[in-house]
């Protein structure tokens, strides 16, 4: 407890594997493109927990790590691609693949349902 009374949640629980943890990986994913960092943290927290949770939420971390190459990927190539004009839209649809990809993990992860194909490209 802090000295006006209030209590703050234990941070050690959001790290921890397990579905507070994906959530958080996925709200990070969102972030990004606020704050362009978090998605870098968000991979991190998902490599350090991989392997530790098993059942339905290893196959998120996978799901997680690969949205993040995957969407990493498909930007370089849009940069690269914005000399051409081309980019631009490409640029469009990374972000609209990214969260809908953010959109579908949560969904899964507030009902506690693995991925179905964690190593698909698309949805």
């Amino acid at each position: 407890m802090s000295e006006n009374g209030q209590s703050f949640p234990d941070s050690k629980g959001l790290l921890e594997p397990g579905k507070t943890n994906v959530q958080l990986i996925y709200v990070l994913y969102l972030f990004g493109f606020i704050v362009g960092i978090t998605p870098l943290i968000g991979v991190v927290i998902a490599y350090l927990n991989r392997g530790k949770a098993g059942g339905w939420v290893e196959s998120h971390y996978d799901w997680l790590i690969r949205t993040f190459w995957i969407g990493l990927l498909f930007s370089l190539v849009s940069l690269v691609l914005t000399f051409v004009f081309i980019g631009i839209l490409l640029f469009v649809a990374t972000a609209v693949w990214m969260i809908a990809r953010c959109i579908v993990g949560l969904q899964k992860s507030g009902n506690e349902e693995p991925i179905a194909n964690p190593k698909s490209w698309i949805l």
